[in-house]
């Protein structure tokens, strides 16, 4: 298994986690639900990574994988960044961008369910990969601000 810039976050400031590895199928409709269901997690637990553009300036947003982002909770000019420039910013392909090690380190915000869970899983960087840790660990490790996030 490659190592990815957010495994190696995770590795360097000593956080316990685990990783989770599957067979990505490219006709997935949705990343995160696909990863939710092989690894055979409620996906109120399995945490999808949006890169969106608040007032033109990029964030990253984590929800959980059953629940629909609350752009308005961001803010009224809040919208999905564009493929191209999610990738370019933080350095991760579409459907395995980790709020982990990203090329720029952009605001996060984790939604508050989070914090519900003893842990959660997020991309580990690429598509088929996922890191299980501690909620507060991956607050501590991107920053993130907690919000109530979904519609």
């Amino acid at each position: 298994m490659a190592r990815t810039p957010g495994i190696a976050v995770a590795e360097q400031a000593g956080v316990t986690f685990s990783l989770h590895e599957y067979r990505h199928d490219a006709r997935a409709e949705s990343y995160g639900r696909e990863a939710a269901e092989k690894l055979g997690v409620e996906p109120e637990r399995v945490f999808k990574t949006l890169v969106v553009s608040v007032d033109g300036e990029l964030a990253v947003v984590c929800v959980p994988v059953n629940a629909q982002l609350d752009l308005k909770a961001l803010g009224k000019r809040a919208e999905l960044a564009e493929s191209r420039r999610a990738e370019a910013a933080t350095g991760y392909t579409t459907g395995g961008i980790s709020p982990l090690g990203q090329r720029r380190r952009l605001p996060t915000h984790l939604d508050v369910s989070a914090l519900e869970h003893e842990t959660v899983f997020v991309s580990a960087g690429r598509r088929g990969l996922q890191i299980e840790l501690d909620p507060r660990d991956l607050v501590a490790l991107t920053g993130a601000s907690l919000r109530a996030l979904v519609a």
